[in-house]
């Protein structure tokens, strides 16, 4: 997508740098909380494509799109982020316990992180999913069919895992503006290709979860030339695939920077909050932030919806 994006982004550089984004919209479920604008001097800093919330909701696990990743914690005060502790940058490894080269490595997009704490990451370059038991190590996972066909740069970007362990991925670009995206799904070691979610207008998928209530959240993002809109829909996963669709927010060009992570937790009033983080593509003009909506909806159910086999 950067390559894509290259032009028609520093075309925009005055236009973000003056701060002229548009406010965000009325939103549908969601409410907006905060922004949090992190940096460090570290040269590989940026690029953040991939976000994990623990249940506490503030050690968090992040991954860039250059084959790094980076922990640390999110120090809140009333609910809402101060600062941000944080581990120095590490390699994403390969299977023999070594650093990729530049090549193999970039373009690692998607994370999520299992409850036996097992991380996994997915990569546009190469089309794959790598499961990390240690970040000594990875594992390979199997690919589906489809992988080798999907399209460069667009590919697998949003990951998640369910309480089951299963994982659930969908390339960013579905082919057409009309056609559903598809959703993979990895369980008893094979993908299967029966779930897709419905494609709205122009946005890409970018990043998803499974929230505490069990249900699916995708954070989608579209580019028009001159910034970046931003929004998360929500499903209820039950047998027969995805359905009550939901729009949580929806934001205008500008309003916030390139977001592509998503984590979601809950709030100790028992709120579902949207934790994002952007891709700032390296470039001085955009920025590397945190950004969280609260879902103002009714309380979240205590059983989660996700009726799929427990084995993987």
């Amino acid at each position: 997508m950067r390559r894509r994006l290259a032009v028609a982004l520093s075309a925009a550089a005055l236009l973000l740098l003056s701060g002229l984004g548009i406010a965000a919209s009325p939103d549908h479920q969601a409410r907006y909380l905060q922004s949090y604008t992190w940096s460090q001097a570290d040269p590989d800093f940026g690029g953040f494509s991939g976000l994990e919330l623990a249940e506490n909701g503030m050690d968090f696990t992040a991954i860039s799109d250059r084959g790094h990743y980076v922990t640390g914690r999110l120090i809140r005060e009333h609910g809402r982020i101060v600062r941000v502790e944080s581990q120095a940058l590490k390699p994403l490894r390969d299977p023999k316990g070594q650093n990729q080269t530049r090549k193999f490595s970039k373009d690692s997009e998607g994370l999520a992180v299992g409850k036996d704490g097992r991380i996994f990451v997915s990569y546009e370059g190469n089309h794959r999913v790598w499961a990390y038991p240690t970040m000594e190590r990875a594992k390979k996972l199997p690919r589906h069919p489809d992988f080798k066909s999907l399209q460069g740069n667009s590919s697998l970007e949003a990951l998640a895992v369910d309480r089951h362990g299963h994982l659930y991925t969908l390339p960013e670009r579905s082919g057409r503006l009309n056609r559903p995206f598809p959703v993979y799904r990895l369980r008893d070691s094979t993908w299967d290709k029966r779930l897709s979610i419905p494609r709205r207008g122009g946005f890409l998928a970018v990043g998803a979860d499974f929230g505490p209530d069990g249900r699916f959240y995708l954070l989608e993002r579209e580019f028009n030339g001159i910034g970046f809109r931003a929004r998360v829909r929500r499903f209820d996963l039950l047998a027969d695939g995805f359905s009550n669709e939901t729009t949580l927010f929806e934001t205008l060009t500008g309003t916030h920077d390139n977001l592509e992570g998503l984590a979601v937790t809950q709030t100790k009033d028992g709120h579902i909050r949207l934790t994002m983080i952007s891709d700032d593509n390296f470039r001085f003009f955009q920025r590397t932030e945190f950004v969280e909506y609260i879902v103002t909806s009714p309380r979240p159910r205590s059983r989660p919806l996700d009726r799929s086999s427990p084995s993987l």
